[in-house]
């Protein structure tokens, strides 16, 4: 197979903000419901109920990923990720490179993923030169000419 690789600039930064809009609430509503209140009247998780939330994190994303080929929000604009030079599907280890380093791609505002994306040959993020893996339209395959 053979994908036409372009930036998706606006369609990524709308599944990003649809994962991490999600991953936040969620994230928020579980340290209310199991945290409790501090001095400060904020709400604190320690322990082993704070690992909860970075499970959440790594079900909502690489496990979704995993299991259907995109995360939630890349399934909605109707992308996903690929190995960068067999075109297949990704594997464990490339998406959970792609996502830890998420924090890196949105930081400013997605600001380095927007430069990494537009200034690379494969318009790829951080997350995916070290994954070494490209998004594409998940509908657009193309067979080898």
């Amino acid at each position: 197979m053979k994908y036409i690789i372009k930036p998706y600039i606006g369609a990524r930064f709308l599944a990003g903000f649809i994962d991490y809009t999600i991953i936040f609430i969620i994230t928020f509503l579980l340290i209310y419901i199991l945290g409790k209140p501090n001095d400060k009247g904020a709400y604190e998780l320690n322990g082993l109920p704070a690992l909860i939330p970075m499970l959440f994190w790594g079900l909502f994303t690489i496990g979704i990923e995993q299991i259907f080929g995109a995360t939630l929000g890349n399934g909605i604009v109707g992308l996903k990720p690929v190995q960068e030079n067999l075109f297949g599907k990704i594997s464990f280890m490339q998406s959970l490179k792609r996502h830890l380093l998420d924090p890196a791609d949105m930081f400013f505002f997605g600001l380095v993923g927007f430069v990494t994306i537009s200034n690379t040959p494969k318009n790829q993020r951080v997350g995916d030169i070290w994954a070494k893996t490209i998004v594409v339209d998940a509908n657009q395959i193309f067979s080898e000419e």
